[in-house]
C-alpha cells in the first residue's frame, strides 16, 4: 500500500489486513487518450442509459460528483460519497473475492484504478476505472440499493472458500489482465484461458465462496430490475459496457427471474452472457441474499461448516453455542456416528474471541500452536456445561484447584486440574483452562501434560462457521496478495506523440477557441501516420460540426471510411449521432 494515501472517516474502520489492497490512484499516468476513452464512453453511456437504466442512475452520478469530461480522482469522490456515508480506495485490478466483499461491508468501493485502452473501449475483461467509478458508484445513491450492496458485503466475506478458489481467481486474473494489454502475445491469452477453463471444469461442487460470487455477478455487476418483457439495468458491468449495455436488451439474451438458483449459475468474465436474471425490485435481492445466507454455514454450523472449514486451507472461525469464536486455520474435527462434532482442532497461530472482541491473553502470541478442543455434553449428563450453575460445577467437580476427570459425549476424555474459567457478561463460563491435563479420544493422545496449560472451550454445539477472523485485530497479515500485477503500458514514442494530439484537442475543446488551422494540423497527421485512430477524428469532428469547412467534410469521410470496418461502425455511428443531438 502507498503510504501516502490519506484516510477518511470511512476508510479508517477498514481492517488493517485490507490496507495491503490499496494502491495510490495513478492520475497523471492517465494518458489524453485515456480521458478521451473516459468521455467517451460516459457520453455514449449517459444518452443511452438515460433510457434504460434504472431511475437512480443519472440522480446517481450528479450525487456522487462523477464527471463526463474527466477521470475522476479518489480524492473528490471521497468528498461527495461522504454525504452518503461511502467511500472508494483504488485498487490493482481484482483483488480476492473475500477481501472485495469485505471492503464492501465496511461501505468502501473498490476501484481499480488502470482503465481500458480504446481497443477495449466497448468491454473490458479487466475491472477498470470506468466500470467502477461510472459503474457502481451511481447506484449506491439509492439508499435502498446501498444497504443491499453493504449487507451483501457483510455476508459475503463470511463465505468459506475452497482450496481451489484461489487458484482460479489468480488465473482469471492473470487472464484479465492478458487480455487488456495490447502487448499480449496470442499464444499468451490462449495458455491462461485454457487454465481457466481447465480448472473450472476440475472443480465439481461449487463452495459457498463461488456460489455468492455468482450471485454478486447477476446482481450487482449484471442485473437487470423490473419486467422480464421490458427490464432496466442497474448491475454496474452493464452500465459501463457501452457494447453490452444495448446487447442485454435484445431477444438474444435470455431473461430469467432472479431466485437463489442463480447461485449455481456460473459466469465466463471474457465473453458476453448469454442470459441474465431480472429482480422485480431492489427489495427482492435482500430476500434471495437472506435465503442464501441461511443455507450458508455462517448460520448452520455444525459438523459440515468446520468441514468446509478445514476443506478451504484458509483461516476460518468457528462460534460455539456459549458465543465463544475460536479463529485460526483448522485441520481436523473428530465426529460420532451420527455426524455430531465432538472435537475440533486447529494447527499454527490461533485466537479467541466473544462478539468479535479478542479475549485478553488469548491471542495468537498465546495460541501460536494450534488450538484442541471437545464439543458438546459430557458422556450421560443433560445439563450442557454451559447451563450449570455454581453449585452444578462443583457437583461435578468443576472447580478451580480441583483435579477432575471430563468423560465427553464421542469418548472424548479431558483429565487434569482445574486453574480459572472466564465467563462472559451474563455469568456463562465459556472457557475452562487445566494444568497437568491430558485429553484423549480413544487411545489417541490429543494433548500431553508438557505442552503446557490446556484451554478448552465451553459450548454444547458450533452454531456457526465462517471465512475470515472474529476479531480483525487478530491477524493482521490475514489474506493473500495476487503476484501477477496488472501490466502498464509502454508507450514507444509515435503512441506518445498521439497523446500529444489528443491533448491539444483537449484544450481546444477546454478553451472553446477553435483553432482551424490547428485542427486541420491535427486531423491531416493522423489521417497519414494513425489512420485507424476514430476517437481522434470523432473528437475533432465534434469541434468543427456545422462549421461548413473543408475540415469537416474531410473529418467526416474519414471516419466514414473507417466505419466500413466492423469493429469501427458502431462506435462511430454512435459517436456521430451524439454529436448530431
Amino acid at each position: 500500500m502507498a503510504t501516502d494515501i490519506v484516510f477518511n472517516n470511512v476508510t479508517k474502520k477498514l481492517p488493517k489486513y485490507l490496507h495491503k489492497y490499496i494502491v495510490k490512484q495513478p492520475y497523471t499516468s492517465y494518458t489524453f487518450q485515456n480521458q478521451a476513452v473516459w468521455r467517451y464512453v460516459m457520453r455514449i453511456n449517459i444518452d443511452f442509459l438515460s433510457k434504460v437504466a434504472h431511475k437512480s442512475y443519472l440522480k446517481g452520478l450528479k450525487e456522487t460528483g462523477i464527471s463526463v469530461d474527466s477521470i475522476p480522482k479518489m480524492e473528490g469522490m471521497n468528498r461527495i460519497l461522504k454525504k452518503i456515508g461511502w467511500a472508494a480506495v483504488a485498487v490493482d485490478g481484482f483483488i480476492p473475492p473475500n477481501a472485495f466483499m469485505e471492503f464492501q461491508a465496511y461501505k468502501v468501493l473498490v476501484i481499480a484504478s488502470d482503465i481500458r485502452t480504446l481497443e477495449h473501449i466497448e468491454y473490458t475483461p479487466a475491472p477498470d476505472i470506468i466500470h467502477e467509478a461510472a459503474g457502481h458508484a451511481p447506484i449506491i445513491a439509492n439508499p435502498e440499493y446501498a444497504e443491499y450492496l453493504r449487507r451483501f458485503g457483510e455476508i459475503g466475506s463470511k463465505a468459506i472458500s475452497s482450496a481451489k478458489d484461489f487458484e482460479i481467481y489468480e488465473a482469471v486474473r492473470k487472464l484479465s489482465i492478458l487480455k487488456e494489454d495490447p502487448n499480449s502475445s496470442e499464444s499468451e491469452i490462449n495458455e491462461a484461458q485454457q487454465k481457466v477453463e481447465t480448472l473450472q471444469q476440475l472443480t465439481e461442487e461449487l463452495s459457498e465462496m463461488a456460489q455468492i460470487r455468482n450471485l454478486h455477478w447477476w446482481t450487482v455487476e449484471y442485473g437487470l430490475i423490473g419486467s422480464l418483457d421490458n427490464p432496466r439495468i442497474y448491475g454496474a458491468g452493464l452500465l459501463s459496457s457501452i457494447g453490452e449495455s444495448k446487447w442485454c436488451l435484445t431477444n438474444k439474451v435470455k431473461k430469467i427471474p432472479y431466485s437463489i438458483e442463480a447461485a449455481n449459475q456460473n459466469f465466463d468474465i471474457t465473453k458476453a452472457q448469454p442470459q441474465l436474471f431480472v429482480t422485480p425490485d431492489f427489495a427482492h435481492l435482500s430476500y434471495v441474499l437472506e435465503e442464501f445466507a441461511n443455507k450458508m454455514a455462517l448460520r448452520t454450523g455444525g459438523l459440515k461448516g468446520i468441514q468446509k472449514l478445514i476443506q478451504s486451507k484458509n483461516l476460518g472461525t468457528i462460534e460455539l453455542s456459549t458465543g465463544i469464536q475460536i479463529s485460526g486455520i483448522f485441520t481436523n474435527v473428530i465426529a460420532t456416528e451420527n455426524q455430531k462434532p465432538v472435537y475440533f482442532q486447529t494447527t499454527g497461530l490461533t485466537a479467541l474471541a466473544i462478539k468479535d472482541k479478542e479475549l485478553i491473553g488469548h491471542g495468537t502470541n498465546y495460541h501460536a500452536d494450534g488450538f484442541g478442543s471437545p464439543v458438546g455434553k459430557l458422556k450421560g449428563i443433560n445439563l450442557a456445561i454451559e447451563n450449570m450453575y455454581p453449585k452444578d460445577l462443583e457437583a461435578y467437580e468443576i472447580y478451580e484447584e480441583k483435579k477432575t476427570t471430563l468423560l465427553f459425549e464421542g469418548d472424548i476424555k479431558v483429565t487434569g486440574t482445574v486453574i480459572t474459567g472466564i465467563r462472559d457478561l451474563m455469568g456463562k463460563i465459556v472457557l475452562i483452562s487445566f494444568k497437568n491435563c491430558t485429553v484423549t479420544h480413544g487411545e489417541t493422545i490429543l494433548f500431553k501434560p508438557e505442552w503446557g496449560i490446556y484451554d478448552m472451550a465451553v459450548g454444547k454445539e458450533i452454531i456457526s462457521a465462517y471465512a475470515g477472523p472474529a476479531c480483525v485485530s487478530s491477524f493482521d497479515n490475514f489474506g493473500k496478495i495476487s503476484e501477477n500485477k496488472t501490466h502498464k503500458i509502454k508507450y514507444n514514442e509515435k503512441q506518445k506523440e498521439l497523446h500529444i494530439l489528443y491533448k491539444k484537442v483537449r484544450e481546444i475543446r477546454e478553451n472553446k477557441k477553435n483553432d482551424i488551422n490547428l485542427l486541420s494540423e491535427i486531423f491531416y497527421k493522423i489521417a497519414k501516420e494513425y489512420p485507424n485512430d476514430w476517437l481522434l477524428a470523432l473528437e475533432i469532428y465534434e469541434l468543427i460540426y456545422n462549421s461548413k469547412s473543408i475540415l469537416e467534410v474531410d473529418v467526416f469521410n474519414f471516419l466514414n471510411q473507417l466505419k466500413k470496418e466492423p469493429k469501427y461502425n458502431a462506435l462511430i455511428t454512435n459517436g456521430l449521432q451524439l454529436i448530431k443531438k
